[in-house]
């Protein structure tokens, strides 16, 4: 046989007109029609192809009888027999074989089609259809496969099967198109091995592929793939030649011997089951069946707890089977995974439901998935009756709010109100009594205008009359300002100030020192607070002018933070504080300090060149 055998399907064998061809490292010889039995005792006739090469490496006939040879060794070629014209051909340069391929597979499609694998050229294969005379070439880049074509197998559907040693098992369903559509099997589909060398079906229809590690069965229809291997009865891994006898066992030839399978009918495959092995939540274990659960629920978590792991496990219909998974979260599609864990981290509070699935390689599903129910408890803040509670004290607050305002809108409304009436009713009226009584008196006195100051005078009444109307428009004046909320700034307090100032010190020539806050202050004040406080200051103002005999007042208006203080000075005369008076001017400035808390009023006096009297009023706005 010659070592370039390999025992890679090299046979003896009988071609359908009786005669035995056998093929020997010195050509290939052949017998006339006889009986295996009677075999020993015919001779064998040189066939003379007429080629270099004598080394047979392949032998096949087709349906019309035709023979096709390849030879190894130091010559590489291809040698076809027509039988009709009992002549040979070399077809190596029309199959496109170089001087390193050897045709290592045949095989003829129903169409009559005969197909020719071609071993590797740097790693390139050739695959070759004969028809109609004529050659077609694919190359690896045309599709076909690559590394080594180590068997070409027609199945009982007419599809085509190749078997390489670098790209799996690929397989073709329409022989006689000149669009070739392949089919890929390698170990991302389940296969066991990218290296495959033989190729058999059942008489189910099933596929059996020898590998370098074991024998893959195939389902066509379903894409199932199951694995033999030596712990099934396989003398070695790596299978090299198939075949399948009258009787539908199948034979697997290894390097260590021969093994025999005879296939059972097709079982309703058991989809796989699956289940959920172990929980961690924040990397702490949870109590799980040793067996397993298929269900977990009414899992109660708090809100730090964030970040769980599930393990899962499939079972399939045996050991060897290859399942893949699917899993899902919560109302998300099913997601892929060859893993056996997932994980999920910084969960959200709420209600979640995971549920995991086994796959098979032909997309047998488990029929119920694996589940995990849990809820996610939120933060105190975050829940409901937390939110509830604060958006009703929200509300109540804004209630509040809405209804203090009304009040104070109606407060200040009346406060406008009752100032205008004051100034167009009492005021004006009191106007009119000035004007008139003045009148009178001028009338009464003969034109002649007498001391305003001079009781003792015939129209004395009447300048008293005059005199306590003015006072009391300026009185009235006064009220309106106070009452009047479009004045409730220290602005217009200080500006009132000043002017009540200016009008009494200039009218006696004395000079006067006014120091107070800029006119960018908006301070608002209460209207209790700005009427005291402008009353002590109209009194201090008129003793000093009145009573002091001065020449100069000082008067100062400091705001310090909500306190005000107000101090008012001049180099008059003086008098003895503890010494009780006519008046009641220093005992009002006191009795409208104390009203308020946090208020004080202080008088002083000292001695010098001058004596002088120094008044400070200090009061808080609370307002």
């Amino acid at each position: 046989m010659g070592w370039d055998g390999w025992g890679w399907q090299q046979t003896v064998w009988q071609d359908r007109k009786g005669a035995w061809w056998i093929p020997t490292v010195a050509g290939l010889f052949r017998t006339p029609p006889t009986s295996f039995a009677n075999l020993a005792r015919v001779s064998a006739q040189k066939q003379e192809t007429g080629g270099k090469g004598s080394e047979i490496f392949r032998l096949f006939e087709d349906s019309r009888g035709d023979i096709w040879i390849t030879t190894a060794g130091n010559v590489h070629e291809l040698w076809h027999w027509e039988r009709a014209k009992d002549t040979w051909r070399d077809h190596m340069r029309q199959a496109g074989f170089s001087a390193y391929r050897i045709g290592s597979a045949f095989v003829e499609d129903q169409s009559g089609n005969v197909w020719i694998g071609a071993s590797s050229d740097h790693n390139n294969s050739t695959l070759v259809r004969y028809r109609n005379r004529e050659f077609r070439i694919f190359t690896q880049a045309e599709g076909s496969p690559a590394g080594w074509i180590r068997d070409l197998f027609l199945d009982s559907r007419g599809r085509l099967w190749i078997a390489s040693t670098g790209d799996g098992l690929w397989g073709l369903d329409d022989t006689n198109s000149d669009r070739f559509e392949f089919v890929k099997y390698t170990p991302t589909e389940g296969l066991t091995s990218i290296a495959t060398a033989c190729v058999i079906e059942d008489e189910f229809g099933r596929i059996y592929v020898g590998t370098w590690r074991g024998i893959d069965r195939l389902d066509p229809d379903t894409g199932h793939i199951e694995n033999f291997t030596t712990a099934d009865g396989l003398p070695a891994s790596f299978v090299e030649v198939s075949y399948r006898d009258r009787q539908n066992n199948l034979w697997f030839g290894t390097r260590e011997g021969l093994a025999r399978l005879v296939p059972e009918p097709k079982r309703e495959r058991q989809p796989p089951t699956i289940l959920i092995t172990g929980l961690r939540v924040e990397g702490e274990a949870q109590s799980v069946s040793i067996l397993g659960e298929t269900e977990i629920s009414n899992l109660e978590l708090n809100s730090q707890q964030r970040q769980i792991s599930v393990d899962f496990l499939g079972l399939g219909a045996t050991l060897s089977e290859k399942l893949k998974y699917e899993y899902r979260f919560d109302t998300a599609d099913w997601t892929p995974t060859n893993e056996r864990t997932v994980n999920f981290a910084n969960l959200a509070p709420g209600a979640y439901q995971f549920q995991v699935r086994a796959v098979t390689a032909d997309r047998l599903v488990s029929p119920a998935p694996a589940a995990l129910a849990f809820r996610i408890a939120a933060p105190i803040w975050q829940r409901s009756w937390f939110v509830g509670g604060l958006a009703a004290a929200i509300l109540l607050i804004y209630v509040f709010y809405r209804y203090r305002l009304a009040q104070l809108l109606a407060v200040a409304n009346m406060r406008t109100r009752i100032a205008t009436d004051l100034h167009d009713d009492i005021g004006a009226n009191l106007t009119k009594i000035s004007i008139l009584s003045e009148v009178a008196r001028r009338q009464f006195d003969g034109g002649n205008s007498g001391d305003e100051n001079d009781d003792a005078g015939t129209g004395s009444p009447l300048v008293s009359i005059a005199r306590i109307s003015r006072e009391s428009v300026s009185a009235m004046s006064d009220i309106v300002w106070a009452v009047n909320p479009q004045r409730d700034t220290l602005q217009d307090l200080v500006r009132r100030m000043r002017r009540h100032a200016e009008e009494v010190f200039t009218l006696r020539d004395i000079r006067l020192d006014f120091s107070a806050p800029d006119e960018e202050q908006h301070q608002r004040l209460g209207v209790d607070v700005r009427r005291a406080l402008f009353l002590i200051f109209k009194e201090a103002v008129n003793n000093a002018a009145r009573h002091a005999q001065c020449e100069r007042v000082e008067i100062e208006l400091r705001a310090d933070g909500p306190s005000l203080c107000l101090r008012v000075a001049d180099d008059g005369r003086g008098f003895d504080p503890t010494m009780e008076g006519e008046g009641n001017g220093l005992l009002n400035m006191r009795r409208r300090a104390r009203t308020r808390r946090h208020a004080r009023s202080r008088v002083t006096v000292r001695a010098g060149n001058h004596r002088h009297a120094q008044r400070a009023k200090e009061i808080r706005d609370e307002g």
